[in-house]
């Protein structure tokens, strides 16, 4: 649209979405405009990073944000003032930086603003208090894009000549790598060791309770073996037990603090299956605006990229009213719930949080996409629970014990005041789970006798490191200090993309190649690999944030070694012949045995004669169960985004799709088909996929097809 011809004030923006949503609040006399992301960039055709000229960047217009360009300046000629309204972190900074560049505009003018979320009171407050672009920022950017850049541009070409077209190192994602890779070799040398428990059925009078071994003739009990375990069960088998104490307590259990980008990836994860990038998507969209029925384009979030859990008075005031209308004054704490952020937190924004406590899920789900509703559900009960008061436990604990120094302990609790439990609590990795479940109190006295009806000696083995999840690899980077909000989600795409990590169930496997790869850093690159140098890193880069240190003065010092390390790795490493693994299938164009790639959508089919012959297959992965609509296979297939579903082998001709597994049993009710699900606890169940139905069975025990 051209500009009117009264002068205009036009506030730039990065996303069209978020475009949409201001302009709707600031009205006629502001123009808003999206750069569709950063403008300029380092050049993709060579290294950009000027080594001889102190670390001197060549930035140019990244390819096709060239209209984008034009329609910005075109605006931008008639307007009455240009305010630069990009997001309030370090990439944000930097776009505005580089606008302010293109567009003339003095960057220590007052041209910036920011919001921490789209909401028109708060666009409205921020639009009348610019302020001058913060060049610490940016300098902590251009730190992070350069040093990423010398590592990835100098390194990558090395593995293309020494080993494969087409494979890179980076910064992070080498680390990320290894921590994977690391974590496999664990899983494979681990040695299981032994262990029992032994645990006693009793009743004393007509009260029962399960007990399990505490202590023998003073000290705690630790079973290594059967004979460990049979001589404790003789011990208790002689009998003469009595209740000989029963201590009654109360247990309180604090909320989980506001989300921080790394706990709402780890928790979608857990609860919605969500990969960190597809939480990451439906959040920005959240957070940039989503139109709602009656009230217009809203932002339903605050800002999403950050690692703090701080939280502004106005929106705990608010929360605290919406707690006492809605549960009632005794789920109020006394004061506000403060939580306390990690060390290395930058604190520049608060937790993620709704951006109106009065726009309730389910008000306005029938505007919300399935995704969004339930990514916006998921932030809007925590926030509310994080400042409800303490779930309340009353507990008991109560030891049984003989004349011959044997003493049992049975632990019980029972939920007193639900607290903050009533609306929400914190999903759990497997790896955390307890395995003690505390059984119900018992009103015993002490001193009564108490007699044994059953004991029961099982064996256990200790169990080795569970392999990495995206959620608990997005919380080991975070306790390690490695990357930073922005940086989580991109990094497990590009190592699943590379090829490197392979995702199964949730879990991610290093690759051969991926294996190969980080051996080769950690032999000829031990500080790209190293977990603290990279974290040291990540803090040097905070205190040119912090304005602490300069920003070249970072790349100095990392880049003297790292030119002596990269020089002496080109003549160290040997070229590795990676041979392609031949497939059992003839190439329908030229009669070759067609080899196995890895591609950016996982494993294809390819002739080996390429350039002379380009074939490619998808691999056809058959599953058990025919094809519900006319009888024929059915395949596994891989979506453009890296998603299974399930297809007829006669596509075109039969439409059948399922992004759900299709089981060969049919539905005891209806007749149709049905379908394999897993819960979040591991349980398989089969259900019917008729909609009207939906019948739910138990899967077979044997049923072990993957996802």
């Amino acid at each position: 649209m051209a500009s009117s011809k009264t002068a205009h004030k036009l506030v730039i923006v990065e996303s069209p979405a978020k475009a949409r949503t201001i302009s709707k609040f600031l009205g006629r006399t502001y123009k808003v405009e999206a750069s569709n992301g950063h403008v300029r960039d380092l050049p993709k055709s060579q290294l950009g990073v000027d080594v001889e000229n102190d670390f001197e960047p060549k930035y140019i217009t990244i390819r096709g944000r060239g209209e984008v360009l034009d329609r910005i300046r075109k605006e931008a000629k008639g307007a009455k003032s240009i305010i630069l309204a990009t997001d309030p972190d370090r990439e944000g900074e930097a776009i505005s930086w580089h606008l302010a560049h293109i567009l003339g505009i003095d960057p220590d003018s007052a041209c910036r603003v920011e919001f921490n979320e789209i909401t028109e009171k708060t666009v409205k407050s921020a639009i009348k208090t610019p302020r001058k672009i913060n060049m610490e920022l940016v300098d902590a950017q251009q730190a992070r894009r350069m040093l990423d850049r010398l590592v990835g541009y100098k390194i990558s070409p090395l593995l293309w000549v020494k080993i494969k077209k087409g494979l890179s190192a980076g910064r992070v994602q080498s680390v990320a790598t290894r921590m994977i890779v690391d974590r496999e070799q664990e899983i494979e040398t681990f040695e299981p060791e032994e262990y029992w428990h032994v645990e006693a059925k009793i009743h004393a009078g007509s009260k029962k309770l399960t007990a399990k071994l505490h202590s023998i003739d003073g000290e705690r009990v630790s079973i290594s073996s059967k004979e460990q375990a049979d001589e404790a069960k003789a011990r208790i088998e002689k009998g003469g037990f009595a209740i000989r104490s029963v201590k009654r307590g109360e247990r309180r259990k604090h909320p989980a603090p506001p989300f921080t980008t790394s706990n709402l990836q780890q928790e979608a994860s857990r609860k919605l299956g969500f990969t960190t990038s597809k939480t990451m998507q439906i959040a920005q969209q959240l957070y940039e605006g989503v139109d709602i029925a009656g009230r217009g384009t809203l932002g339903l979030i605050s800002y999403i990229r950050t690692d703090s859990v701080r939280l502004s008075d106005e929106a705990v005031s608010g929360a605290r009213e919406a707690i006492a209308d809605r549960y009632g004054a005794e789920f109020v704490p006394e004061k506000p719930n403060i939580y306390k952020g990690r060390k290395s937190a930058q604190d520049a924004h608060e937790a993620i949080r709704p951006s109106n406590i009065d726009l309730r899920p389910e008000d306005i789900k029938a505007s919300l996409t399935r995704d969004q509703f339930n990514l916006y559900k998921l932030v809007y009960l925590r926030f509310i629970a994080c400042q409800m008061a303490d779930a309340v436990y009353e507990t008991q604990q109560i030891e049984i014990a003989n004349g011959s120094g044997v003493v049992l302990r049975s632990s019980a609790e029972r939920l007193k005041f639900a607290g903050f439990t009533a609306v929400y609590e914190e999903g759990r990795d497997d790896a955390d789970r307890d395995e003690h479940v505390a059984g119900a109190l018992t009103d015993v006295q002490e001193g009564s006798e108490a007699a044994i009806d059953e004991i029961e000696a099982t064996q256990h083995f200790t169990q080795a490191p569970p392999r990495y999840t995206e959620a608990s690899l997005v919380r080991a980077l975070e306790e390690k200090g490695i990357g930073r909000p922005s940086t989580y989600a991109p990094t497990i795409s590009t190592i699943l993309a590379r090829g490197y990590v392979s995702r199964e169930k949730k879990q991610l496997y290093p690759t051969e190649l991926g294996v190969m790869i980080t051996d080769m850093m950690k032999d000829h690159f031990t500080d790209i690999v190293d977990i603290a140098f990279t974290a040291d890193m990540e803090e040097r880069l905070d205190k040119v944030e912090e304005g602490s240190m300069q920003w070249r003065e970072v790349l100095r010092e990392f880049y003297g070694p790292f030119a002596k390390t990269l020089e002496k790795a080109e003549a160290e490493i040997e070229k590795i012949e990676i041979k392609d693994e031949v497939s059992d299938v003839v190439c329908d164009k030229c009669g070759a045995m067609m080899v196995y790639k890895f591609g950016r959508f996982g494993r294809f089919l390819a002739c080996p004669n390429f350039p002379d012959c380009r074939n490619t297959k998808a691999i056809q992965v058959e599953i058990a169960a025919p094809c519900p609509s006319c009888g024929a296979k059915l395949l596994e297939k891989t979506s453009r985004k890296g998603r299974k579903f399930y297809g007829c082998e006669r596509y075109p001709e039969c439409e059948f799709v399922s992004w759900e597994m299709p089981v060969e049993q049919k539905c005891p009710k209806c007749g149709s088909y049905m379908v394999l699900k897993r819960g979040r606890k591991g349980e398989n169940y089969h259900v019917c996929a008729n909609e009207t139905c939906r019948e739910r069975i138990a899967a077979p025990a044997a049923d072990e097809v993957e996802e």
